[in-house]
């Protein structure tokens, strides 16, 4: 089963390279069929010519696409869901803060527990969290009580983007709505309402080295609720309508 991994990637000149050599590096131990395909969301830094550099390093592998716009966290990712070629596709970030052995674990999961979707965890039992703006955490823990609450699903870590979907998956739960970080609650919460199964793995999650996060928590917070609501509504009002034929 061929892996591929969507990365978008806004100004990271300085973490992207480290971030691709680790997951060549993890993957090509253990000699998954993989590809990595990153998303230039129109950087104004060197991000490009470090991607170019990349495509010569691992011609086979590796792939990068410019996204001219709109731009956006979702948007970039959208532009790589459309274009990734193998038969399951995570999603990572391009700070540092996911781990390729994650990665391993997600994989090798599916496999063996023969589902659609993997979630990670960093918050329950053999996760681990470095260096968490204290803020931040608390934003992510209240904001996942409220998911978990409104849509009534046990699991505790939604708005965590590091996740794996079988393609026939990000086939079946179309058409994405979200245009920046929501995304990272839509394609989870998509995947439960209609139907497909998943597991849930405790991961691990380190802050940036390098640069600032472009999630801003103020402005994003009334773009989560409109898709949290999109999806309570589909959940308990579509009558099923969207959700996979068994």
């Amino acid at each position: 089963m061929k892996l591929s991994i969507v990365i978008p990637a806004y100004n990271e000149e300085k973490s992207i390279m480290e971030v691709i050599d680790a997951i060549e590096e993890t993957l090509s131990k253990i000699k998954i069929d993989h590809e990595v395909v990153v998303i230039n969301d129109n950087s104004k830094d060197q991000t490009e010519e470090v991607l170019k550099s990349l495509s010569s390093k691992y011609p086979e592998t590796f792939k990068y696409f410019n996204n001219s716009g709109p731009n956006g966290f979702g948007y970039a990712v959208r532009y790589g869901l459309d274009r990734f070629t193998g038969d399951c596709v995570a999603i990572m970030m391009a700070d540092l803060s996911d781990s390729p052995y994650d990665l391993i674990k997600y994989y090798s999961t599916m496999i063996e527990r023969n589902v659609d979707c993997v979630f990670g965890n960093r918050w329950s039992n053999g996760g681990v969290v470095i260096d968490y703006p204290i803020l931040k955490k608390v934003v992510n823990r209240l904001a996942n009580f409220i998911i978990r609450i409104v849509m009534n699903v046990k699991y505790n870590d939604t708005t965590n983007a590091f996740k794996l979907y079988k393609k026939e998956v990000i086939q079946g739960i179309r058409p994405f709505l979200s245009p920046h970080f929501n995304l990272t609650i839509e394609l989870p919460l998509k995947s439960i309402i209609r139907g497909y199964s998943f597991a849930v793995v405790p991961n691990s999650w380190r802050n940036r080295k390098h640069g600032i996060s472009n999630l801003k928590i103020k402005e994003m917070g009334s773009r989560y609720f409109f898709i949290l609501m999109y999806c309570f509504i589909e959940k308990y009002f579509s009558r099923g309508d969207f959700k996979r034929e068994s």
